[in-house]
């Protein structure tokens, strides 16, 4: 009997069951030499407690005291390496160690089965994915120690949160500078010495345009820089439909309103592994950001277990180090896409590490930045609408307790595992995200309107950036300042509450409501409470 043909003694991987995912299909095994690589989470050395985000702590003071321990460390890479698979990357930091080996190793030392799989109704020259159902299991030796296993399946994981209408379709539309204004942004800031991260997930962004969009602004280009993550790339593809829109949006809004701030973006693979690796390398990287901003999601329900845990975890990194994180709420409404005629949230807004951030539709007189009309975005079936509700999987956090989060729509437990206790409500804030009163952005050689949440995660960044500047202090988890104990049916200060509309299962009210959250930003005001 060869090595490879010995039995391993495996235990379950908890948290790491992957139903069958509808939208694709197997089509047979994957060659036996194919190479394949994951992203292995490693346990902490210490629970992080509530108290670490207080003050921030620097990367080597989180490293030492909540990272992976030396032993552990140790551990994994003796005994997968005793297994022919390869250790590539170590960051015990952040907890992740990067394996490799052929395909046939590596689903014997996780204890499942690879598949080619495509999408369903693609045609010939479409992409090919791996994919696996059911648990993973991992070396006794390993266990406790190994918490995720990510990145084995690669079928896409997120979308992004933004949406087109057709031109005809558009109501009005502002610059990011015109919004800046209706929002009240702090005078006398503009992001200097501040750093934004956006995480992409696909697409790219062309200097060209990006120099024509900002000198149409009358603002000169900001100091934009790309890292790859896991193989990924500033790879704009020429289609301003697709993932380029996306990126286009996210930087030229983040741009037009913290000028002076660097931008960097971070592009990974859309998969589990690629998403968490490159929000833990923007928050581990130097200098710290001020602001991460994610316009990519899923429902909650498109998740393992196992990689929500280390997704938000990951954000409680982020947030230690003086991270604050900013996450679209999603562009479905309240069934978050999911078609079970129940509420879902979209993650990672839903994790309580992130500022989760809804839209609005808004009517405005841009020369003055009088508000006519701000509403919920909901433009009907198939038009789009603002994420929002209850998370069936993140409890309730204590600075939510008193604002009114139902524990689920209409009252009814949201995913039917908390026996109506009730959950971490989303959104937080919000800002305009209807494309038919959207965001002027430039893509692929095109001037164009786009909206979503997507747009709302980097506006809400540039605020931070520049907020912190201002402060002179890294925000991190803003939350707790942002509620700051205020009670239901109250509006919380620095902010203007939105009332009216909703967005399916939600209904906007007076304070926080599942639909807008605490509402649109009053930037001066804000900056004068914090």
């Amino acid at each position: 009997m060869t090595d490879a043909e010995q039995p391993l003694d495996l235990v379950p991987l908890p948290g790491s069951e992957r139903p069958e995912r509808p939208g694709f299909h197997a089509h047979g095994g994957l060659a036996p030499d194919t190479r394949v690589d994951a992203t292995l989470v490693l346990r902490r050395r210490a629970e992080l407690p509530e108290s670490a985000f207080a003050e921030p702590l620097s990367r080597d003071e989180l490293a030492e005291r909540y990272g992976a321990s030396p032993d552990d460390v140790e551990l994994v890479r003796r005994t997968l390496e005793g297994l022919g698979v390869s250790i590539d990357e170590v960051d015990a930091g952040a907890r992740r160690i990067r394996v490799s080996g052929p395909v046939q190793t590596v689903a014997r030392v996780f204890g499942t089965d690879l598949a080619q799989s495509s999408a369903e109704g693609a045609g010939e020259g479409a992409a090919v994915y791996r994919q696996r159902t059911g648990g993973l299991s991992i070396p006794a030796a390993l266990a406790g120690v190994v918490t995720a296993v990510l990145g084995l399946d690669d079928r896409p994981q997120a979308r992004a949160q933004y949406r087109y209408v057709p031109a005809a379709a558009v109501n009005t539309s502002y610059t990011p500078p015109q919004l800046g204004t209706v929002y009240s942004f702090p005078d006398g800031t503009d992001g200097s010495g501040q750093t934004i991260a956006i995480i992409e997930l696909g697409g790219g962004y062309v200097q060209k345009d990006l120099d024509t969009y900002f000198a149409g602004l009358g603002i000169p280009t900001p100091s934009v820089r790309a890292v790859g993550v896991d193989g990924g790339s500033n790879a704009p593809d020429g289609n301003p439909n697709g993932a380029d829109g996306e990126v286009m949006l996210d930087i030229e809004v983040a741009g037009a309103l913290a000028p002076k701030a660097e931008i960097v973006v971070y592009f990974a693979p859309n998969t589990d592994a690629g998403f968490l690796d490159a929000v833990t390398t923007a928050a581990h990287a130097e200098p710290t950001p001020a602001a991460i901003s994610i316009s990519w999601g899923q429902s909650e329900d498109g998740w393992t277990a196992q990689a929500r845990t280390a997704f938000d975890q990951a954000l409680q990194d982020a947030a230690a180090l003086g991270v604050t994180t900013t996450a679209a709420a999603g562009d479905d409404g309240s069934s978050d896409r999911v078609g079970d005629g129940r509420p879902h949230v979209d993650f990672p807004a839903s994790s309580p590490h992130a500022l989760a951030c809804g839209g609005t539709r808004l009517e405005a007189d841009v020369s003055t930045g009088t508000v006519r009309s701000e509403v919920v975005w909901n433009n009907g079936t198939g038009g789009g609408a603002t994420g929002g509700g209850v998370s069936a999987v993140f409890p309730l956090p204590s600075w939510q307790a008193g604002v009114g989060v139902p524990s689920g729509a209409d009252g009814t437990d949201a995913g039917g595992t908390r026996n109506g206790a009730g959950g971490r409500g989303v959104p937080d804030v919000s800002a305009v995200a209807d494309p038919q009163t959207g965001y002027r952005i430039r893509v692929d050689g095109q001037d164009t309107v786009i909206g979503g949440t997507s747009a709302v995660a980097p506006l809400w960044a540039a605020l931070v950036a520049r907020l912190a500047q201002s402060t002179g202090t890294p925000l991190g988890l803003l939350q707790p300042r942002l509620y700051d104990a205020v009670p239901a049916g109250q509006v919380a200060d620095g902010f203007r509450d939105i009332t009216t509309g909703d967005n399916g299962a939600y209904r906007a009210t007076a304070g926080w409501d599942a639909c807008t959250g605490l509402g649109v930003p009053d930037g001066a005001r804000l900056l004068t409470s914090l």
